[in-house]
Parts: structure tokens; C-alpha cells; sequence
């Protein structure tokens, strides 16, 4: 496998359903994709394409129904799921710290990853050993994102703040990409953007998912022919009456 490749999952979904205490939040889910697709959830605002997103990665347990992703059965093996997914931008959910600048950033998710992920020789290498596997995973990292820090004011000193929303969204998508996923989540796209931009971020998440990575994201799907040779796979979820508890 080159630099860069991952080795993605397929997921799966037949009759996958959320019900919560004001009623469905999503119903019905059904989804074939193989390793490396792009899944694009559309739906309207309040349809519950962000539950299912988590649902998908883990993070949200579904009331009924099956999904299997990597061949890891929801909701039984959820911590299996969330180990090998990662979630880039969700707002409200994986929003940085503002004032801290990407360096931070980077620097404080490799440490997350490397503690709780890594494998022990990882943490017991020297110092000088680390510190270049770091620059290297954060290098390359932000290389697959399409962020540029010789492009920004600052340069990796500059604050998550001061990052335009396309720069912002690919920031998110890098430190989800230090972890190596093999299924990487956003939820969505277009949000802010401009027509330019937004199709910007397809083009990067079809580049992602090119690698084999698996992508899972939330937004108006693009046209397929502008995603070259990566298998696209469209569900839609549907806006639901909310009954009062």
C-alpha cells in the first residue's frame, strides 16, 4: 500500500431506524456501498441526516434495523466502528478551539492519537525519533486535506479564527486524516460556501475516498461525473413531524 492509502470498509444499512421521544428521527435505511465510496446522506434540514452520520460511525445508537461497517455489527460492536471511523467537520460536534492556531491543533490530536492509539514503541521512541514521526503524519496529513500553511498569513501559527470556512472545513478533515481512518465522516457540505467552494470540498473528499478511504458525507450530492472513477452512493432521508412528548 503507498503513502497516503488506506485500506477503506464497506458499510451496509437494511431498515436502520432512530425513534426518540418526540418520534422518528430516521426510518427505513437501506445502503450498500464497497470500500472507498463516497456516501452522500441528502435529506432537509431536521431529517435526521446528522443522527444518522453518527449512527454510521458508532457515535448514536439505532432503535431497530442492521448496519455493518468494516464487518463490524451496529450497535454491538460500536466501540470497533468508532475505532476505525473518524469524524471530520460536524459542527457543533468537532469544532476547534478558536483561538488555537493549526499547529496546536495538529499537535494536540497527534498526542490523543499516539496516548490512546498508538502502539506502545510509539511512545517509548526517542524524543527526536517522534518529533519527525509527527512533522511527518502532520505533513502528510495536511497535504491530503489540500491545506497549504505557506499559503496563510501565519503560516501554521494562525489561528483556526482566521481561517476562511473552505480553509477551516479542510483543517477539520486533517485532523480527522491523522488517525489514519477507514471511514471518514463530515456533515454539511455547502454549509457557508459558495458554489466554487463547495465544489471544492467534493473534489477534496472524492480525492480522500480515491486513497480507498471510505467517505461518509451530508450535502446535496454532486454530479458523479465530477468525481473521475470513486463509486458515489446517494441515500436520502426525509423530513419527519415531531410529536410532543
Amino acid at each position: 500500500m503507498q503513502a497516503g492509502e488506506t485500506d477503506g470498509v464497506a458499510v451496509t444499512a437494511t431498515g436502520l431506524e432512530l425513534r426518540g421521544t418526540r418520534g422518528v428521527v430516521f426510518e427505513d435505511i437501506g445502503l450498500r456501498a464497497e470500500p472507498g465510496s463516497l456516501i452522500v446522506v441528502d435529506g432537509p434540514s431536521g431529517s435526521g441526516r446528522t443522527a444518522l452520520l453518527l449512527a454510521l460511525t458508532g457515535r448514536m445508537k439505532p432503535t431497530s434495523g442492521t448496519a455493518e461497517v468494516g464487518g463490524h455489527r451496529l450497535p454491538r460492536h460500536s466501540a470497533a466502528v468508532r475505532r476505525l471511523s473518524a469524524l471530520g467537520p460536524v459542527p457543533g460536534i468537532t469544532d476547534p478551539e478558536p483561538s488555537h492556531s493549526i499547529g496546536e491543533q495538529l499537535r494536540e490530536r497527534t498526542l490523543l492519537l499516539r496516548r490512546f492509539d498508538g502502539p506502545l514503541r510509539a511512545l517509548l521512541a526517542p524524543p527526536a525519533r517522534r518529533a519527525a514521526a509527527t512533522r511527518e503524519q502532520e505533513e502528510a496529513a495536511l497535504s491530503a486535506a489540500g491545506l497549504e500553511p505557506d499559503t496563510l498569513p501565519r503560516g501554521t501559527r494562525t489561528a483556526f479564527r482566521d481561517l476562511s470556512r473552505p480553509e477551516a472545513f479542510r483543517l477539520g478533515v486533517a485532523l480527522a486524516l491523522l488517525g489514519r481512518p477507514r471511514l471518514l465522516a463530515v456533515d454539511d457540505i455547502g454549509f457557508k460556501l459558495t458554489t466554487a467552494e463547495e465544489a471544492g470540498v467534493w473534489e477534496l473528499l472524492a480525492s480522500v475516498a480515491a486513497t480507498g478511504t471510505t467517505v461518509l458525507a451530508v450535502g446535496e450530492p454532486p454530479p458523479a461525473g465530477d468525481l473521475g472513477d470513486v463509486p458515489l452512493v446517494t441515500l436520502r432521508t426525509a423530513e419527519r413531524t415531531k410529536t410532543a412528548v
